[in-house]
């Protein structure tokens, strides 16, 4: 099933070494409580720097209110249902991760590992690697960098947009148990960095535990549900501010 991690927003994760018999609707529910459905429609982010930096990305929904496609601009995402379950998603889509969004430097999301989960179960920090400039032997050298993860005590808002795609269930029936028979490693990964709340920050840090750069979204919420977001993604390096105003949708609003 190509480009489930698109939807999910950033779930391309490696795998990571643990066991956990927790399904992950059983979780969300258990951190969130009752949660009003709310399907997104679209986002929109527009920069204060430049319109080419400007994005949408629009879901579109069937009778059913099952999913059907992601368009972002330029490539849509399909998916197809059999006997009213997920069946397959075909397509490319690519904007859709929130470090290419907000231009972040770092791809931790899609070539990092989780090393810690917050008390909600949420991935709160992120390992990656990098490739860094050493002077002295006029080389680059490997080194890890981490990526530590806030959010806010709200819920994911994209989680019954996951779930009337027929995602939440497919999750669901995977078991995160190393010792248990081999099961698709995209819909592991997407399992792996499902959080159940709502992302708010992203630090990164270079191997000394330095502030490299870091990505703030401060949100305005409707109920359980972001309306809009400031955000700002600012590197350490330089002192570059960048800004961006992001728009949330949902059907029937």
């Amino acid at each position: 099933m190509k480009r489930i991690n698109y939807l999910l927003v950033i779930l391309s994760l490696t795998i990571i070494n643990f066991s956990c018999d927790k399904f992950t609707s059983e979780e969300f529910d258990e951190v969130n409580g009752n949660v009003d459905t709310k399907l997104m429609s679209s986002i929109s982010v527009l920069s204060a720097q430049s319109s080419d930096e400007n994005a949408k990305i629009i879901f579109s929904y069937n009778t059913d209110n099952k999913l059907t496609t992601i368009f972002d601009g330029s490539n849509t995402t399909i998916f197809s249902y059999e006997e009213g379950s997920l069946s397959n998603v075909t397509g490319q889509s690519g904007n859709g991760n929130i470090e290419e969004l907000y231009q972040s430097p770092y791809n931790a999301f899609e070539d990092g590992q989780v090393e810690e989960y917050d008390n909600n179960g949420n991935p709160s920090v992120l390992k990656f690697l990098e490739y860094d400039y050493n002077r002295t032997t006029r080389d680059y050298e490997v080194v890890y960098y981490t990526a530590e993860i806030s959010y806010d005590n709200k819920p994911n808002p994209f989680y019954k947009t996951a779930e009337a795609a027929g995602l939440i269930s497919v999750m669901d029936k995977i078991r995160l148990n190393f010792a248990a028979a081999l099961q698709p490693e995209e819909i592991v990964k997407a399992k792996v960095l499902f959080p159940n709340n709502n992302l708010s920050q992203i630090t990164y840090k270079n191997e000394d535990g330095e502030v490299e750069h870091s990505i703030n979204l401060a949100y305005t919420y409707d109920g359980d549900y972001p309306t809009s977001a400031t955000v700002t993604s600012i590197s350490a390096v330089g002192g570059n501010t960048y800004s961006y105003n992001t728009t949330f949708s949902y059907v029937g609003n």
